[in-house]
């Protein structure tokens, strides 16, 4: 029986990449040894860290004048990150919350600075508001905003304008998911675990004029001026992680790039959503309709008793961590980059079978 994995994080990685790792797992190229057990100042890991920012750079259209990073950390450690590189310009910055991840964010930055709510708070996250009514702190050193709230399923289906205040984007659930103008933005962040690798390497894309003024408390490791100068190199990285990471990025030059993968996503999304919109309220998203994730679709059944049931029978057929998160539960198809059409396919398949046998 086939297993589909529809985590959040850990989540899937492509089949292909899985492969070739294992088949290079013992020895890597010509070194008679594992990545994992190579010298992070040796000329082939170098290599491996060259390729893979090269490779990012290329399907995701980087800047010359942006720096890529590979931090340790995860998105929780950038949201002390950001916060220490960037907040001392002004000591205020914008956060946008829509989701339990973006909450977490500004509740971490507020320990280094004044953090302005732009919207107000909220305990049910099932829409964005418009630009329009957001209110922006002029003074602000950067905006905050999570592009993809992994929890709760609401994705931002546009870029907020910021002016000249730089934009910070948490893109961990959705990076890579959909072309994005990177010249938009002041850092980009996400951890891998979610859409492009293994956990344990955090990537971060971050513009060069925004290094050089971290707080006086700011961790090294956390430093991304230090970080760059060093390139990525200043202690031990996450070396096998990073080696994964570049795989998916091969994986996906080799797959049609980005503009592909946001193809695949929307379809995939597009057939989960059509089966709960058509289920005449059997299945239930509560998420407005213009701002749902195309990476992470809750949703309810009607009669709750029934979601136990319904997540047993999936698992037995081989469809595993289709459980919604602990904060909102019910049930949550994470459809990464790395789930195939197939995947989502047996997933609808089984919705409307469901749906049949307990109307």
């Amino acid at each position: 029986m086939e297993v589909r994995n529809f985590g959040a994080g850990p989540a899937k990685l492509p089949k292909e990449v899985l492969c070739k790792a294992q088949k290079e797992f013992i020895a890597y190229g010509t070194t008679g040894i594992s990545v994992t057990e190579m010298s992070h100042r040796s000329s082939h890991y170098e290599a491996i860290n060259r390729n893979t920012q090269k490779t990012l750079r290329e399907i995701f259209n980087v800047p010359d004048n942006y720096k890529v990073l590979f931090l340790q950390g995860g998105g929780t450690g950038m949201f002390a990150a950001v916060a220490l590189n960037l907040m001392g310009r002004t000591g205020v910055a914008d956060y946008v919350v829509t989701g339990s991840w973006s909450a977490k964010a500004a509740k971490e930055a507020a320990k280094y600075g004044k953090v302005n709510l732009v919207i107000p708070k909220t305990d049910k996250y099932v829409d964005i508001p418009e630009q329009e009514t957001w209110k922006l702190d002029p003074n602000a050193s950067y905006l905050y905003y999570c592009a993809n709230e992994t929890v709760h399923g609401v994705e931002f289906p546009f870029v907020p304008d910021t002016k000249d205040i730089p934009l910070v984007a948490d893109m961990s659930s959705n990076i890579l998911s959909r072309p994005v103008d990177v010249s938009k933005f002041g850092v980009i962040f996400g951890g891998a675990q979610k859409n492009i690798g293994p956990s344990g390497v955090t990537l971060v894309i971050v513009r060069e004029d925004l290094l050089g003024s971290p707080m006086s408390i700011c961790p090294t490791i956390l430093d991304f001026t230090i970080m760059a100068k060093d390139n990525s190199l200043h202690n031990t990285p996450p070396t096998f992680n990073v080696y994964v990471m570049g795989l998916v990025f091969e994986w996906i030059k080799e797959s049609g790039g980005v503009e592909e993968m946001e193809k695949r996503a929307i379809k995939k999304s597009t057939s989960v959503y059509s089966i709960i919109d058509n289920s005449n309220g059997f299945y239930i998203c509560p998420v407005k309709k213009e701002v749902r994730s195309r990476m992470n679709v809750p949703f309810r059944i009607s009669n709750p008793e029934l979601e136990s049931e319904f997540l047993a029978g999936a698992e037995k057929l081989g469809m595993i961590q289709l459980k919604g998160h602990r904060l909102v539960g019910g049930i949550r198809a994470s459809l990464y980059n790395a789930v195939t059409l197939e995947d989502s396919k047996a997933l609808t398949d089984y919705m409307i079978l469901f749906m049949k046998n307990h109307k």
